[in-house]
């Protein structure tokens, strides 16, 4: 054991990002170095991913959370933490990553046929080599031409799949490229092509498609005016030949969309000449990805089309939440697309078996217990004071001086809290507070003290933290929507943190889930377990989890289980200000439960409503009453047995990812602050995006930044100079 003192680190947030840190941080090879103390609001960790135990054991979600195939960080941490928690799978039904997490290669996106109807466009991603979170597999870092020649392949399949289709037949996989010898040779036979417009038929479009992918795939130096001069030729020789073969066939229009995306993708990347800006994608963050499609030759069919309406709201990209306004940086939008579509491992999603609080936050909570880590529940963050400018000594960089809290309840006899709850053998989170370890804990739940809310500001108490007293660094990991409210002081006083807060948005969300006494094949859905995106507001995007009605407690156990989710518009900020405004839009999420139900469930599961019309609304559950209770409540009275949550907390809001903002997000690397580093999917983490994989990403760098590990070469994506 080290003889140096113990450095106390104090972790503000128990999201993915301070959880993370805390992990790394506390490694067996840091051999006790680092005391760490995470504090957190209310009684539950998981930021944005929390989840708790509500009637029956339901589980009940902020939002629809599925993993990434591609996210790598995320996964090799899951994995180190269950193998180190070392559950016993004869006593714990998930016990090991695998139990907790499979694959999920099945999803869709609803198109809007000219036709004048939703449709679904169906795909089931093939597996991929591995699996996620491998180690000693990592793959060589793909470079943006890597990216384009692979975009080129994609291209050639597509092709002769649609060709297939019109001749009826099953398509051809495609070859390798030829064209593959010296440079010299690979140049001249793309200038003889172009010289004499050899592209008269789809077979002569394809082979030069393939000379393409070879000249990406293989050049040092891009003779960048002969390619993109090329790309045109080919390109204009594609949309001829395919013209008269798309008609109103929606599968190949579909592909057509597919196609002409990827072109103009290539195409903006010889026009911007990203293969050689060093700075890569971040060159063209200031444009919108559906702008710079536009620029690049895309028709409007496909940037209004399903497809990139789907990457839209996926990642909840609406300016102000309104879906009129859709905006995402053009850079961060193909780096996360590449990544997506090229870099997963196993499948494309990976479905959780269980709540996300219960196969992720749980399992760390334990394992970081056992490491000796501190968690203070119940404590909600007023403010970081840095020291006055007249106190620093020459040289001395400005630091965290005290951390303000109130204390929101205290435990009884002074003990630790003790959050989690048994689930048949597996430790949950609840979904709402245990209050008889809390004093005056009959009065609290009487009088409904809201934990979780910002606008709930009553305490039992107050607490500041002092530097070197209690503290020695800081690792902020509160939502990037919290930092206006809980850092006034230092936004006041540094310029930067005022231009993050004033550029980089947020947006609230809405989540709701259902629980159904008919299945999917009975309510008319007749494909497969899926997640869809795409939809009609105000929930476009769907997954069926009823392989979670297992994991719940139910006298009689639903037949479905669905989760939607979408952006919920924001409203003007001096409208947020008023205490009622959590509960008006829990109910304005409710109301477009009800809407959504009456009117668009139909499209998605055409036996949802009745003869007469309408949502069949007997269909669902009630988890606390009796069969004659529940058969006594009618209509749209039912919906209040279900769940939904207006994601509107500052710290529950999703941090988008706006052209011409990415530059002004804070790194955890940034040493301005002496003892303080930020952590959170709101930072400049290398993949600026909201998700996990970039909260993980900023939580490993936050470690880095206070103890030079894990080494940034370590943290897979991250692209340091």
């Amino acid at each position: 054991m080290s003889t140096e003192r113990c450095i106390d680190v104090a972790i503000i947030g128990g999201g993915c990002a301070g959880i993370t840190a805390a992990f790394e941080l506390t490694r067996p090879e840091h051999q006790g170095r680092y005391r760490v103390t995470v504090y957190q609001l209310g009684w539950r960790l998981g930021g944005k991913g929390a989840s708790g135990r509500g009637p029956a054991d339901r589980i009940q979600e902020h939002g629809l959370h599925l993993w990434m195939g591609f996210y790598e960080n995320a996964f090799r941490l899951i994995r180190e933490c269950y193998a180190e928690l070392k559950r016993d799978p004869a006593t714990c039904r998930i016990a090991d990553w695998r139990d907790a997490f499979t694959p999920d290669p099945f999803n869709g996106i609803m198109d809007w046929s000219p036709r004048g109807e939703w449709s679904p466009w169906l795909v089931r991603l093939p597996p991929a080599k591995g699996l996620p979170g491998e180690p000693g597999n990592e793959s060589p870092r793909a470079s943006i031409a890597d990216y384009l020649a692979r975009s080129l392949e994609m291209v050639r399949a597509l092709v002769l799949s649609a060709e297939a289709t019109v001749a009826g037949r099953e398509p051809e996989v495609p070859s390798a490229p030829t064209g593959a010898g010296n440079p010299e040779a690979l140049m001249e036979s793309m200038s003889r092509l172009l010289k004499y417009g050899q592209f008269a038929t789809l077979a002569a479009v394809v082979e030069a498609l393939g000379l393409m992918e070879v000249a990406l795939g293989t050049l040092r130096r891009y003779p960048e005016n002969l390619l993109l001069r090329f790309h045109d030729a080919v390109s204009t020789a594609l949309r001829d030949q395919l013209a008269r073969l798309l008609g109103t066939d929606d599968r190949l229009r579909r592909l057509w969309e597919i196609i002409d995306m990827i072109l103009a993708v290539v195409r903006g990347g010889l026009r911007f000449r990203l293969l050689t800006d060093p700075r890569g994608f971040d060159a063209i963050d200031d444009y919108d990805c559906r702008e710079w499609l536009r620029l690049n030759g895309a028709s409007e069919g496909t940037i209004n089309g399903a497809f990139v309406r789907a990457l839209y709201d996926f990642t909840f990209a609406y300016e102000d939440g309104d879906v009129r306004r859709p905006r995402v940086a053009a850079g961060q939008g193909l780096r996360a697309a590449f990544r997506a579509f090229y870099s997963y491992r196993g499948a494309f999603f990976w479905k959780m078996q269980s709540g996300m609080g219960d196969v992720v936050f749980a399992p760390f909570y334990e394992v970081l217990k056992r490491r000796g880590v501190r968690f203070e529940f119940f404590h909600r963050l007023e403010e970081v004071r840095l020291v006055t400018p007249e106190r620093l000594g020459p040289g001395e960089r400005p630091y965290v001086e005290t951390l303000e809290f109130d204390v929101q309840a205290r435990v009884a006899g002074g003990g630790e809290y003790q959050p989690l709850v048994d689930v048949r053998g597996l430790p949950c989170w609840p979904a709402a507070p245990d209050y008889q370890q809390l004093e005056e804990g009959e009065r609290l739940e009487r009088e409904g003290w809201a934990f979780e809310s910002h606008w709930d500001r009553r305490k039992a108490g107050t607490r500041t933290l002092r530097v070197r007293e209690d503290f020695d660094l800081v690792v902020l990991a509160v939502g990037g929507g919290a930092i206006p409210y809980v850092c006034k002081p230092l936004v006041e006083r540094d310029e930067r943190w005022r231009a993050m807060v004033e550029h980089v948005k947020s947006v609230p969300t809405q989540a709701c889930q259902l629980w159904l006494s008919a299945s999917m094949r009975e309510l008319g859905w007749q494909e497969p377990p899926i997640n869809i995106s795409g939809f009609v507001e105000p929930f476009d995007t769907w997954a069926d989890m009823t392989h979670l009605a297992s994991e719940e407690s139910w006298p009689q156990p639903p037949a479905s289980i669905a989760y939607f989710c979408s952006v919920l518009p924001d409203v003007p900020e001096a409208e947020r200000a008023r205490p009622a405004f959590p509960q008006e839009q829990h109910e304005r999420v409710r109301r477009n439960a009800v809407r959504f139900l009456q009117r668009d469930i139909s499209h998605l599961w055409p036996r949802a409503h009745g003869e007469g019309g309408g949502f069949r609304w007997d269909l669902l559950m009630d988890a606390n009453a009796s069969p004659e209770a529940s058969a006594n409540m009618q209509g749209e009275a039912r919906l209040s047995s279900q769940y939904w949550a207006a994601n509107v907390n500052p710290s529950d809001r999703y941090t988008l990812s706006l052209p011409g903002t990415l530059k002004y997000r804070l790194s955890p690397l940034d040493n301005t602050y002496d003892n303080l580093t930020v952590a959170g999917d709101w930072t400049d983490c290398g993949f600026n995006q909201g998700c996990v994989e970039a909260a993980v990403m900023s939580g490993r760098l936050a470690a880095h930044a206070i103890s030079g590990a894990p080494r940034l070469e370590e943290i897979v994506g991250f692209d340091h100079p």
